[in-house]
C-alpha cells in the first residue's frame, strides 16, 4: 500500500500495524486530529479521557506508547496506573512550553518527550516512528506472554 502526500510517497508493507498508541486527554478535537494523523501512517490508536479510563479503552494488547496530557497526569492521583508494554514510553503534552507537570522518578525514566501540541504534531509522529523502529531493532516489539504486564504507577 502506498501513502501519498504532495512531496513524497512511502511504501507500507501490507496492513502491518506500526505501533499501538493510546492518546489520553480531555481535548477531544486535538486527540481526534492526532488519531487521524497516526492512523494515516499505519498506527493503531486508542483514546481515553483520563488515566483511569485507560483500562476500559484497551482491547486486549497493551499499547507501547502513551501520549498523555499534563492535566490527565496531574489528575491521575496517587495509585493510578498506566498499563504499557515492557519498554513502553510516555510522551507528555501540553498547550504551552511552560506546562510541565512534576513527575515521579519512575515516570520520568519512561518519558520520551514533552511536546506542545498541536504545534509539534510532526515531531510526535517522528518520535512514534523512531520509537517503534528502535523497538523492532532491539526485539522489544515482540510480546512475550510469559512476562507480567508492565504498569507505571503514579
Amino acid at each position: 500500500m502506498w501513502i501519498w502526500n504532495r512531496f513524497n510517497a512511502w511504501l507500507i508493507e501490507g496492513n502491518d500495524i506500526v505501533a499501538k498508541v493510546i492518546l489520553i486527554g480531555a481535548d477531544v478535537a486535538l486527540l481526534e486530529g492526532l488519531a487521524q494523523t497516526l492512523v494515516g501512517f499505519g498506527h493503531e490508536v486508542l483514546l481515553a479521557t483520563t488515566v483511569g479510563d485507560v483500562g476500559s479503552a484497551l482491547n486486549g494488547d497493551l499499547p507501547s506508547i502513551a501520549v498523555v496530557s499534563c492535566e490527565a497526569l496531574e489528575s491521575g492521583g496517587p495509585g493510578a496506573t498506566l498499563p504499557l508494554t515492557p519498554g513502553g514510553a510516555i510522551i507528555v503534552y501540553g498547550k504551552s512550553h511552560g506546562e510541565r507537570p512534576f513527575l515521579p522518578q519512575k515516570l520520568q525514566r519512561a518519558t520520551l518527550a514533552h511536546l506542545v501540541l498541536p504545534l509539534e504534531r510532526k515531531r510526535l509522529l517522528a518520535l512514534v516512528d523512531s520509537f517503534e523502529s528502535r523497538s523492532r531493532t532491539t526485539g522489544r516489539s515482540i510480546r512475550d506472554d510469559t512476562l507480567n504486564d508492565f504498569q507505571l504507577e503514579f
